[in-house]
């Protein structure tokens, strides 16, 4: 059983600063793009940050140049410092994973959610 779970979220000011967390843990073989994706009350799940397996990553445009989203492939980790933040950035956040699991003989591939971590950025 493969698990994505966040940490990190909480309440801070516009301007300030927070540091998310998502590890993966299970029966992991590897694990191919991880990225961070947002839903605010009333507004369609958006696309925060991506980064591959490799380091390569990209950004939603509201973010760019804000936040940066990292990796530690050794921890299963993945990683958003969001900086500047605004009162639009309120959200929930969630970790998504492409994860192969299993064993040699028995893989499965499957993009994975976490359980959602909530950011409040007062105004």
């Amino acid at each position: 059983q493969v698990q994505l779970v966040e940490s990190g979220g909480g309440l801070v000011q516009a301007g300030g600063s927070l540091r998310l967390s998502c590890a993966a843990s299970g029966s992991i073989l590897s694990i191919g793009a991880m990225g961070w994706y947002r839903q605010a009350p009333g507004n369609q799940r958006e696309l925060v940050a991506s980064i591959a397996s490799g380091g390569s990553s990209n950004y939603g445009d509201s973010v760019t140049g804000r936040f940066t989203i990292s990796r530690d492939n050794a921890k299963n980790t993945v990683y958003l410092q969001m900086n500047s933040l605004k009162a639009e950035d309120t959200a929930v956040y969630y970790c998504n994973a492409d994860i192969t699991s299993g064993t040699i003989l028995s893989r499965r591939k499957s993009y994975y959610w976490g359980q959602g971590t909530q950011v409040t950025v007062s105004s």
